[in-house]
């Protein structure tokens, strides 16, 4: 198996048992989560924003097919992107493993997947993560 790095540090993560989590911030102050995460809570300010691990299930919210690569796009085209809400709350925008907008529909339920972005110049695949 060849290679692989994350498309960023941070975003998410991988247990032993290979199920991936996305990485957000939960406000000890007024208890909302976000991703991702950041310092400063973007609801009421607070600099106690703690590091967790969002829920890997959620529901689809809305979805399109993107068909052009945007400037710099490495990867395959079209793909699927959208917003999936999970249990915490949080509206991720994301892509999608489906790229068929008539295959998806509102409130679908939806699960997080890593999934190979494009292949970097020293032939490793960069993952991102997905809902589908």
């Amino acid at each position: 198996m060849a290679e692989s790095v994350p498309v960023h540090e941070g975003l998410f993560s991988v247990d032993t048992d290979g199920a991936a989590r996305l990485i957000g911030g939960r406000c000890a102050q007024c208890g909302r989560h976000q991703f991702p995460v950041a310092a400063v809570c973007p609801y009421c300010g607070s600099d106690g924003v703690e590091q967790t691990l969002l829920s890997a299930d959620g529901t689809l919210w809305a979805w399109t097919a993107v068909t052009a690569p945007p400037p710099g796009y490495r990867g395959d085209v079209p793909y699927g992107f959208g917003v999936v809400e999970l249990p915490e709350g949080v509206r991720v925008l994301t892509r999608l493993t489906e790229s068929e907008p008539k295959n998806l529909r509102f409130g679908q339920d939806v699960r997080l997947a890593l999934v190979p972005l494009h292949t970097d110049d020293e032939g490793r695949a960069v993952l991102t993560w997905a809902f589908g």
